[in-house]
């Protein structure tokens, strides 16, 4: 059997996250594809980048955390097909997460209402969930 954790441990964990990367973090979307790790280089073309709130994601339930209020760009920065986000603290530079990037249903890490980007075009993000594992 494996190490299992009660529910209030992973919602710890999972609050922990938003805590460690701090309040305003900033989430840029670019193109290609997701580097091997955060200590890894930035890759892609920045199309888009996001101060998100002070306070970002739901408070952990059953050891989900979800984003919280509404989270979109009303200008992309530029044009092109979105691969990958990086999560950074709010100074926009030190990577605390990263992932894939889909159209909304399509199974990433982080899903938007629409993948191709064009300057200036608004989007949002409609998903993006952490979830902890050893229930």
């Amino acid at each position: 059997m494996a190490f299992q954790m009660s529910v209030s441990l992973r919602n710890a964990r999972a609050d922990t996250i938003e805590t460690h990367v701090g309040a305003s973090a900033v989430i840029k979307m670019r193109t290609g594809a997701v580097p091997a790790n955060c200590a890894a280089a930035d890759a892609g073309t920045v199309l888009a980048t996001i101060t998100l709130p002070a306070n970002w994601m739901e408070n952990a339930a059953n050891g989900i955390k979800t984003l919280l209020g509404t989270w979109e760009d009303l200008s992309a920065d530029s044009a092109g097909t979105v691969g990958h986000f990086r999560l950074y603290a709010a100074d926009g530079t030190t990577c605390h997460g990263q992932g894939t990037v889909t159209a909304t249903a399509g199974g990433g890490d982080m899903t938007v209402d629409n993948v191709v980007f064009a300057a200036g075009q608004k989007f949002s993000i409609t998903g993006f969930t952490i979830t902890e594992g050893n229930a």
